[in-house]
């Protein structure tokens, strides 16, 4: 998965939670959880970028 696709998928999980009038809790809380492994892993994409760029220095 890219930094891209991540990025996309956190804002469609968003978009769904936005329309979703009636979520149940567990339905809520596995999205939530997606959404949080998404996050993390661009987090750690841009660390990598940023490592990489200092190096470079």
């Amino acid at each position: 998965m890219t930094y891209d696709q991540a990025i996309k998928r956190v804002e469609q999980i968003v978009h769904e939670l936005e329309q979703t009038e009636a979520l149940s809790v567990s339905e809520y809380k596995k999205k939530a959880a997606e959404a949080q492994e998404l996050l993390n892993f661009c987090q750690s994409q841009l660390v990598e970028l940023e490592k990489s760029l200092t190096e470079q220095d």
